[in-house]
């Protein structure tokens, strides 16, 4: 059998969304919650279509607003993450409707090492749109959106 392109993997919702319910104390604890939401992949990649040039969003913010919009406690942290990367992978993939998905950071707004073209790839396209870096670490050196709070885009 074939294995599914990016874009097939992406719009293949399966019975998502859905919320599980977390009873793990740390767990609990961690997240503020026992709600947890597993979105579809292709909510994700919709929200990074809408940051416009200039303005950043984490996967913190991305996650918040999921939860509230399908009235749970938190977002899965491991698909949300995975499902980024799915979103940014499925874009290199196609000729048009591509997503600006360097514009998405992780928490705290480093760069994603996972993104198609690397850091080195997210990095060049951010300084284009007037972006500057913050540098952590001297082996394994991770790269951050300088003042990114002040640039977020408001999702609402």
């Amino acid at each position: 059998m074939a294995r599914k392109t990016f874009n097939e993997k992406l719009n293949d919702s399966k019975d998502m969304p859905k919320i599980i319910r977390v009873i793990d104390e740390k767990s609990v604890k961690r997240y503020g919650g026992e709600n947890m939401l597993i979105a579809p992949p292709l909510e994700y990649n919709e929200i990074m279509s809408k940051i416009p040039k200039g303005k950043v969003i984490t996967i913190t913010e991305i996650r918040e607003f999921l939860a509230k919009k399908h009235n749970a406690e938190f977002t899965c942290p491991l698909t949300a993450g995975i499902f980024l990367s799915l979103a940014a992978q499925a874009s290199e993939e196609r000729k048009d409707n591509k997503i600006a998905f360097w514009r998405t950071l992780k928490k705290d707004g480093e760069l994603n090492p996972k993104y198609p073209g690397g850091v080195e790839y997210q990095k060049e396209m951010l300084e284009m749109e007037g972006h500057s870096f913050i540098t952590k670490g001297r082996k394994n050196i991770r790269y951050f959106v300088e003042g990114y709070e002040d640039k977020l885009f408001k999702l609402e």
